[in-house]
């Protein structure tokens, strides 16, 4: 099988590298973000935690009143041949759902129409350098949107965010609730320590319910906050580090708007993450 060395994409049957393959003009994916993805480490091959990640996907799409998405036996049989076809062992696996085509205008389309599947793996390993991070000075998360609580297509403010993050010469940046406090990072789950515990914020903040999130509640290595922890708790010193956690890593925070975070240590962050894969 012909082998590429960075990426690899499936829609409708058809394999091909990413540039070559294309969703329809229509689809609402494309014009209106409207869809659900879900990014899957694949490692030695194989894709980590997929059944959770499915189940997310499937709860996703049932709160926005999509179609489900596939289901777990064949999403396992693309993975295997993706790998296989792209000589990928280690990478980042995106499976996309979107609702499909349908007319002009944000009405739901009829029933007629098909929702829209495709993958695509991409070669990448997982990250646990140091980060510098700002707070967004715009952008917030909204803490009662439902949209809140799924991964969709809709990324515009986390790309406002990481861009003002590195015109600011930061490499990342949090974005608050709009109920107030910390929230996430622009790609991740956020975990303060305080105390020597380790702690994120609620779902109620509008924090995305993250697979690796939801491990570290499930092993007991975090537990939610029980009330909104702000910028002022890290610049006060009551914050003694900050990682931002997804599938794809667990990064250090360095500083968060200048301020220094009295522990940031990569070796501890990547042995979390790899208690949550492993277990």
């Amino acid at each position: 099988m012909t082998t590429h060395s960075s990426a690899i994409a499936w829609i409708n049957g058809q394999w091909g590298q990413p540039d070559q393959l294309g969703v329809p003009l229509n689809d609402r994916g494309l014009l209106l973000a409207d869809g659900l993805f879900e990014t899957v480490l694949v490692e030695q091959g194989a894709p980590q935690l997929l059944a959770a990640h499915i189940e997310r996907w499937h709860r996703s799409a049932a709160l926005l009143q999509m179609p489900a998405p596939p289901s777990t036996e064949p999403l396992h049989a693309l993975a295997r041949e993706a790998v296989q076809r792209s000589g990928i062992g280690t990478g980042a696996l995106r499976l996309n759902w979107s609702r499909g085509g349908g007319g002009r205008g944000i009405d739901l389309p009829g029933d007629g129409e098909t929702p829209q599947f495709w993958l695509q793996l991409s070669a990448t390993q997982p990250s646990f350098s140091p980060l510098i991070a700002i707070v967004s000075p715009t952008e917030r998360r909204c803490a009662s949107s439902l949209l809140s609580r799924c991964k969709t297509f809709a990324y515009g403010p986390s790309i406002q965010a990481r861009r003002q993050a590195q015109q600011a010469g930061a490499h990342d940046a949090l974005l608050e609730s709009t109920a107030g406090g910390l929230c996430c990072g622009a790609t991740a789950n956020l975990l303060l320590e305080i105390g020597g515990r380790w702690y994120t914020p609620p779902l109620s903040s509008g924090c995305l319910p993250g697979v690796m999130r939801q491990r570290a509640l499930e092993l007991t290595l975090a537990r939610e906050a029980s009330e909104a922890i702000g910028l002022d708790a890290v610049a006060e010193g009551v914050v003694s580090a900050a990682w931002l956690l997804n599938s794809l890593g667990c990064r250090p925070l360095h500083s968060l708007n200048g301020h220094p975070l009295a522990r940031c240590d990569a070796a501890e962050s990547e042995r979390f993450w790899r208690r949550l894969i492993a277990s």
